[in-house]
């Protein structure tokens, strides 16, 4: 077991990468714990939450709605919830999303904490506190940033996510070493092969210094005023295309991170070479390098994204590897930018 502890203003969450989660779950009173479990993780895992009231969500998109989250506030006034009760959020990034919003905002606020179960949710998604549902198909729209008391990343859970899943996560795991950490990036240039093959302690480590480096950011910037922001590379085109198209996450975050980085090398701000570099080490991994968008929808639905302000939208940009710059562009541009990168 390793752990990481993130202290905020606010307090300290505590986040484990462990293999197995008995120590999470007898933290609890079983009497007053909620359980609110992706469907799909109770299909193999449910014996796991035996003698806890368990709420099964949904696993898609779908779930993560302001309709999802109205559902259980009625689900926990039937259950007679009160604020001395603890939510528990298992799954992955659409179940810790789903289930810290409905605690930070249900009776103002209950204690709660998450058992990420998808790479991509142990490595981003579960840590950092934003808590939020889509509205429309729009990512994140209402939200609150509030930590969870802690953060367990059970490994165990990785033996039964479906491969196109598991490979999703390493989209986030690269983009830590794109955005501001070369000697990780070179780590996963010597061991990504491994990793994609499941090796446990290959796993372990993308996942300790994935969480080490996401921490480091929030710590020093938990209301995404400045350095924050830059955990969002390749997310402004990521959320269009995920809107449009329904690929996944982690999908379209690789995508999206491709396409930033040859905005990059068009604004004279990145070496194509060190361009091709990221692009090899994504494709390494299985995942897509390229996908047929239409450049007029993908600009409208990114004109809509939370980065805007007014008439410009913020791109989080690469200088280097390992050197990332938040580079605000007019919205009118998109269009063009889209067609050029098309």
């Amino acid at each position: 077991m390793k752990k990481l502890d993130l202290i905020t203003s606010a307090g300290k969450s505590e986040v484990f990468i462990v293999a197995g989660i008995d120590e999470a779950l007898s933290r609890l009173n079983r009497d007053k714990t909620v359980v609110l479990a992706d469907e799909n993780v109770l299909k193999f895992h449910s014996a796991k939450f035996s003698g806890f009231q368990v709420i099964s969500i949904g696993s898609g998109e779908m779930a993560k709605s302001m309709n999802q989250a109205i559902h259980l506030y009625q689900k926990l006034i039937e259950m007679e919830v009160d604020r001395s009760w603890f939510l528990l959020g298992v799954g992955g990034g659409i179940a810790t999303d789903l289930s810290g919003f409905v605690a930070s905002t249900f009776l103002r606020g209950i204690q709660f904490g998450f058992v990420s179960t998808t790479l991509l949710g142990q490595v981003d998604a579960a840590v950092g506190g934003k808590n939020g549902v889509n509205i429309d198909g729009y990512k994140n729209m209402v939200g609150v940033i509030r930590q969870p008391d802690f953060v367990y990343c059970d490994t165990d859970f990785l033996a039964t996510l479906p491969e196109k899943e598991f490979l999703g996560g390493f989209a986030e795991i690269i983009k830590y070493g794109a955005i501001r950490d070369f000697n990780f990036f070179n780590y996963l240039n010597e061991n990504i092969e491994k990793g994609v093959s499941r090796d446990k302690i290959v796993l372990e480590t993308m996942i300790f210094e994935s969480v080490k480096n996401k921490i480091e950011v929030v710590a020093s910037d938990e209301n995404e005023t400045g350095e924050r922001k830059t955990l969002n590379f390749g997310h402004t085109f990521a959320h269009g295309i995920e809107k449009l198209y329904k690929l996944p996450h982690g999908e379209a975050v690789a995508l999206g991170m491709i396409l930033a980085s040859r905005l990059s090398v068009k604004l004279g701000m990145l070496e194509q070479e060190k361009c091709n570099e990221l692009e090899t080490l994504i494709a390494r991994t299985g995942l897509a390098l390229k996908y047929e968008y239409d450049p007029d929808l993908l600009a409208d639905a990114m004109k809509k994204d939370k980065k805007r302000a007014g008439e410009e939208i913020s791109f989080i940009l690469l200088q280097d590897i390992g050197k990332a710059v938040i580079r605000k562009l007019p919205v009118n541009d998109i269009k063009s930018i889209l067609y050029d990168l098309h």
